[in-house]
């Protein structure tokens, strides 16, 4: 009697697997709810980039800045610039402002450089267009014009940059100055011309011209003499040199500084793509 007892104490073995099922069933259960928790806060989390995704969204802004900005932006209507107190022989330098005179139409890439051979450069390294505007210092002594030309990436733009340095590609510049090789200038932006007297004293063969890549922008400038001084090379004018690339080079990192400056490093949200 007393193992019949004993024996029917004892759990039976379906009661048990079905408590281990139990548990089991549970445990997966648990993991499951944690696995599901852990993607739906991921969800709700601010998404994360990696370091080449962010550097990726921020080649994008700036490449897109020449469509998304007005032409009043990218050349502002006036733009301060610096004559060093070395030049002036002071103790200060002398704040100025070039004044914007006029903005061209978008132009094609070969249309607005000043040989075929620099077009053929732009064309090269993929240019989508080119951009100008022409500025005048605050007495309409000098006058210069600058230009964007976009490109698809910055190391597009420094070699199309590095190939307009070339000297073959200053040939057809030479002729139209009537120059020998001494004294030849940098292939580079074509002028845009305005109406006023000034704009017919403008001598295209005496200006100052260079270029600078600047994200996928290649900006270029000339500058030259806006009045009816006498007809003599610049660089034999310390003064009028010094104050000719000083507006020319203001004037161009205005637009730099505009068009290729960093933007926000990425987040979510607000970033396109979270």
């Amino acid at each position: 009697m007393a193992d019949s007892q004993a024996s029917g104490n004892r759990p039976r073995r379906g009661a048990r697997g079905r408590r281990t099922a139990a548990l089991i069933a549970l445990v997966l259960g648990l993991a499951g709810f944690v696995i599901s928790a852990t993607g739906m806060a991921t969800q709700l989390l601010p998404r994360r980039f990696s370091a080449t995704q962010e550097q990726q969204i921020e080649n994008w802004e700036i490449a897109g800045r020449w469509q998304q900005l007005t032409a009043g932006q990218i050349f502002p209507a006036s733009v301060g610039y610096e004559l060093s107190a070395e030049v002036l022989q002071d103790a200060t330098p002398l704040n100025l402002n070039a004044l914007r005179v006029a903005i061209a139409p978008e132009s094609g890439c070969g249309n607005a450089v000043t040989s075929a051979a620099a077009a053929a450069v732009l064309r090269r390294d993929g240019c989508q267009v080119v951009l100008r505007a022409t500025y005048v210092d605050a007495t309409w002594s000098y006058v210069m014009t600058v230009g964007v030309a976009v490109l698809p990436s910055h190391a597009a733009a420094v070699k199309a940059y590095q190939s307009l340095s070339q000297a073959r590609l200053t040939t057809a510049d030479k002729a139209a100055a009537g120059q020998s090789g001494a004294g030849r200038l940098t292939a580079g932006i074509l002028v845009v011309r305005y109406h006023g007297a000034a704009a017919a004293m403008y001598d295209y063969s005496r200006q100052i011209s260079a270029s600078v890549p600047a994200g996928p922008y290649l900006v270029m400038y000339a500058a030259g003499y806006a009045d009816s001084r006498p007809r003599v090379p610049v660089t034999s004018d310390h003064y009028s040199y010094a104050e000719m690339n000083s507006l020319a080079e203001g004037v161009a990192q205005s637009v730099e500084d505009t068009l290729a400056a960093a933007p926000a490093r990425p987040h979510c949200p607000g970033t396109p793509g979270c």
